[in-house]
């Protein structure tokens, strides 16, 4: 008797997780398989935080939203956004009761752990051409070798025109890679531990090797990508110094396992949180409160 008292109780005052899967109707389970489907979609189309912004004008255009301009009117209902310079976003629909009774936000940070180009990036060694990096955000060094890598973000000209660079996601296009010692010629690199096995200075991407000129000219290695650079988007080398290029892996989202319950893909962190919310304020359609979504460009910002 006592036993059955005791899990009575325990039945009564308990938590007891539950799977999921376990706690979804069949019906809701084709939402949840349709919602990642489109998350997948916005993982693809925002590698970086500007292309994030880009997909979200995008798709707020398509769900009414319309451009925020100063001392704009606005009643209850009507949807908005405002970009922020390409790297951050706001979007809000606004709702029946007054500001003074508080509103609804979501944020989230739309940049994820990746590689930068250094101010003057471009070099050449061992008959190679490469791209000097340093790491944004917590990264796990050796998951970066021998991947294949994309190259997104924008350069501003010497005429002031503003050129976007995206190369090594669509198929055909090259892509970058960082390489690493053979086994047999690395013995001395695993002794390392994790952390140190592969430097961050050693985090410099090939981008070429064909080279321009004689056996004695000077640079023709890292002059021969130069010039397919120049060719493709017009820009010389002194334009890296203030451009924003970030290096990031290729290849699109996919479905891991054999029953496709897992999404890997590059930039979950906190693009998950950032598509939640914007499909969250979509569906908003009559809200009491004001609903906001915020995209933001820097982790410490918003999450």
């Amino acid at each position: 008797m006592a036993e059955k008292k005791k899990n009575e109780l325990a039945e009564k005052l308990l938590y007891k997780p539950k799977n999921g899967f376990d706690r979804i109707s069949a019906a809701e389970m084709k939402k949840v398989e349709a919602y990642c489907d489109d998350y997948k979609k916005f993982l693809d189309h925002g590698k970086t935080e500007r292309l994030c912004v880009d997909y979200c004008v995008e798709l707020a255009k398509k769900q009414g939203f319309k451009p925020y301009k100063a001392g704009m009117k606005l009643k209850a209902g009507d949807k908005v956004y405002f970009d922020n310079r390409g790297k951050g976003i706001m979007l809000a629909v606004i709702g029946t009761e007054s500001l003074a009774a508080g509103i609804n936000i979501g944020a989230a940070h739309t940049d994820s752990p990746r590689l930068d180009l250094k101010p003057r990036p471009l070099y050449e060694e061992a008959e190679m051409a490469y791209l000097k990096t340093h790491h944004y955000g917590g990264i796990r060094k050796y998951q970066w070798v021998t991947i294949p890598l994309a190259l997104h973000g924008v350069v501003v000209l010497a005429n002031g025109k503003t050129v976007s660079v995206s190369i090594g996601e669509e198929e055909g296009e090259p892509q970058f890679i960082i390489n690493d010692l053979l086994p047999h010629l690395g013995r001395e690199q695993g002794k390392k531990p994790l952390n140190e096995a592969i430097p961050s200075e050693s985090l410099n991407v090939l981008i070429g090797s064909k080279p321009i000129g004689d056996e004695d000219a000077k640079d023709r290695f890292k002059l021969g990508v130069m010039k397919l650079i120049n060719d493709k988007y017009g820009f010389v080398e002194e334009d890296f110094i203030s451009a924003e290029l970030e290096v990031v892996p290729a290849g699109k989202a996919g479905d891991t396992g054999f029953d496709r319950s897992f999404i890997s893909a590059y930039g979950h962190d906190d693009r998950v949180c950032a598509y939640a919310e914007l499909a969250g304020i979509f569906d908003a359609k009559k809200p009491k409160k004001t609903a906001v979504c915020i995209f933001a460009d820097k982790e410490e910002i918003g999450s």
